[in-house]
């Protein structure tokens, strides 16, 4: 332990690693970390599309932009080399940058393919970092793309904005986003953990997080000291402080989104984001109807608001009893 402390990287004087339970669970965090490097990245590029293809700023004004942006709130190594890459003349003797030489098709080593698998086996809602895997499938379709160019439309009439708004509103969407992607990641492996028995630390995670890696954040610090106040912790963004973060931005979020959509301009990460928020902040939602229809076609059974047990209706004259209701909800997860 003592030369593996000291070869760690170091945040504030402490090593940013740690035992994280049994065998398996050390893996398990560094896979869900990757999977939130692909939310990030993701959201990060839907930034990078409405600033060039919306406001129209060149390389060398986005690059300065990510500059300005990773000395706030957004601090990170991702924002950092943003801007590095961005800035980044081509070094095949061709004019401009090498960002705009590379081939819109992203590569993957299957660590976020995991994560979306783990998260479907835990029954845990990940949709910024499904979504960014889904971008990245639909990146390598590559002739597929350029042959719809041809046939597919987008809006005709796109709406006039003020630019300087437009900036400030990514910098919110984009804070947003990234707390949510954090909160999945961590949901994804409390309940691995819980299911498993490994004990994982998840404030633990977040303090590991801070140096030495892909996604090491200054928002990092704020999540650990979430996670460790909170004994009965449930989801990053209901603690007090990133409640009030969310709720005093989620103007500026919809805003985006929305200009994403009116400009034909594919913000899956952002927008699923922002999907699970209103998803999660809903005391009641359609599933009702999802239920009902469930039982209509397959004697599914529901349960009720008003009175507890397992209820079937017979919704038209083609259905009949079915008996003992016990055997209907078996199999179900």
């Amino acid at each position: 332990e003592p030369i593996i402390t000291k070869c760690a990287a170091q945040v504030n004087g402490e090593p940013c690693t740690g035992y994280c339970g049994p065998i398996g669970s050390g893996n398990y965090v560094k896979m869900v970390h990757n999977g939130i490097e692909y939310g990030d990245m993701q959201l990060i590029s839907e930034v990078y599309d409405i600033l060039k293809n919306v406001v129209g700023m060149s390389n060398a004004e986005m690059a300065d932009l990510f500059e300005e942006w990773n000395k706030g709130e957004l601090d990170s190594y991702l924002i950092e080399i943003t801007a590095k890459v961005l800035k980044k003349k081509d070094d095949q003797g061709e004019p401009g940058e090498v960002v705009d030489y590379i081939l819109d098709k992203t590569g993957m080593k299957g660590t976020g393919r995991w994560t979306v698998q783990e998260a479907a086996e835990q029954s845990v809602a990940a949709p910024t970092i499904a979504s960014s895997l889904d971008a990245r499938y639909l990146s390598g379709r590559k002739e597929e793309r350029e042959a719809a160019e041809m046939i597919l439309e987008g809006p005709e009439v796109k709406p006039s904005v003020d630019k300087g708004q437009i900036i400030k509103d990514l910098h919110e969407a984009l804070y947003c986003s990234k707390i949510v992607s954090y909160a999945q990641g961590l949901a994804i492996i409390k309940a691995a953990s819980d299911k498993n028995e490994w004990n994982v630390d998840l404030a633990l995670c977040a303090r590991m997080w801070r140096g030495g890696c892909i996604i090491r954040a200054r928002l990092l610090t704020g999540i650990a000291n979430a996670v460790a106040s909170d004994p009965d912790f449930k989801n990053l963004m209901v603690d007090p402080g990133f409640a009030k973060e969310l709720n005093s931005r989620q103007m500026s979020w919809r805003r985006v989104v929305s200009l994403g959509i009116a400009h034909g301009i594919s913000m899956p990460s952002t927008s699923a984001s922002l999907a699970y928020y209103d998803q999660y902040r809903r005391g009641r939602l359609p599933a009702n109807l999802v239920q009902g229809l469930r039982d209509f076609f397959g004697g599914h059974t529901y349960q009720r608001t008003d009175k507890d047990g397992t209820f079937h209706t017979l919704w038209d004259e083609a259905h009949k009893d079915i008996g003992d209701l016990t055997g209907r909800t078996a199999g179900e997860l």
